[in-house]
């Protein structure tokens, strides 16, 4: 069956891809670096005050919701999860605004934070999993089809 040209992806469901896909990247990247130097990464928890199942659940939000980005499975709860970890981020470790890199820092995690607060209202968009999901099935229950949405 051929696909009618309104139901193709368009210019701006390619843009949400590379946003989603741009956005991720950084949550990927940190958290495979925190989970392949584990010791280091327990100590400098240990450091901030933080114990080690902190430190493996950062690494499991920041990983787990980066693919949830990058794919758009669940992309509205991934992106709600890590909005809420950058403001925390922000608030609990970068509010020495005498330091221009602190200060830097902290409004970096405020602008992603309004990006992820952004795609989770707006969803993954249709190249996503979700989208695939909500085609194939319509005995979701209300909740699930929601979060897909």
């Amino acid at each position: 069956m051929m696909e009618s040209a309104s139901s193709r992806p368009g210019p701006a469901d390619v843009i949400l891809l590379l946003g989603r896909l741009l956005l991720s990247l950084i949550f990927l990247h940190e958290g495979w670096s925190l989970a392949t130097n584990i010791t280091a990464t327990i100590d400098t928890f240990a450091e901030l005050g933080l114990s080690a199942p902190v430190a493996v659940a950062t690494i499991a939000l920041q990983i787990g919701a980066g693919l949830s980005l990058a794919t758009g499975f669940l992309g509205r709860l991934g992106a709600f999860a890590l909005a809420l970890f950058c403001l925390a981020t922000a608030l609990l470790f970068h509010t020495n605004f005498a330091s221009q890199n602190e200060l830097l820092h902290f409004e970096k995690d405020l602008a992603i934070a309004g990006g992820m607060f952004v795609l989770a209202a707006s969803g993954a968009g249709s190249i996503s999993i979700d989208k695939l999901l909500r085609k194939r099935t319509n005995r979701l229950h209300p909740w699930l089809r929601a979060v897909l949405s």
